[in-house]
């Protein structure tokens, strides 16, 4: 909730670096007519934004396997806490797309974001097990994971999910499509 509050109105942002700079997690320059060179990042902007996004990195790198791998691949030639910083500003980047063009994290399979919108995740802090009634907006945890698919365009036949040999339900789309019929592709 800390990430999309100190965001606000993602659609303000053209451009992930524009998201980028004003999470001051972007690079500094000085550059003058003879020399470049290049700095740490600038710390302008959100400070909340950036620890936020610092500890989501480290939850990211402890449970998703393509976020280790690039932290250990940052790590071969930064220290860690550089790192770290670098993990930030590529899931802050994906943040922005996840949001603005309403794209699923692309190292997941639908099964896979289904089952993080049924269950608490570090990074996105919103999903159902930790929301409240209010912003389930009068549906049920698997009519809210099929809504979240149905916003992304994926997942309109999934029903079932299974994890640890448990069997999860996600709401048939026509359910949801009858509580939010403005997912409805128009005719």
């Amino acid at each position: 909730m800390i990430v999309l509050s100190a965001i606000g109105d993602v659609t303000r942002f053209t451009h992930p670096k524009q998201l980028v700079g004003y999470a001051g997690l972007g690079a500094g320059v000085h550059d003058s007519g003879q020399k470049h060179q290049d700095k740490a990042i600038t710390k302008e902007g959100r400070r909340e934004l950036r620890w936020a996004l610092v500890e989501a990195s480290w939850g990211a790198i402890r449970s998703d396997p393509y976020w280790k791998a690039q932290y250990e691949h940052l790590k071969k030639t930064k220290h860690a806490n550089k790192a770290i910083v670098a993990i930030a500003r590529k899931l802050l980047v994906s943040v922005w797309y996840i949001l603005t063009k309403h794209e699923p994290y692309r190292h997941f399979d639908v099964e896979t974001i289904a089952y993080k919108m049924l269950t608490p995740v570090p990074l996105a802090g919103i999903w159902s097990q930790r929301m409240d009634e209010k912003a389930l907006k009068g549906m049920t945890r698997p009519q809210f994971a099929k809504y979240g698919l149905l916003r992304l365009g994926v997942g309109q036949d999934l029903t079932r999910i299974v994890r640890s040999n448990l069997p999860r339900r996600i709401a048939p789309a026509e359910e949801v499509l009858k509580l939010k019929p403005d997912l409805r592709p128009p005719d």
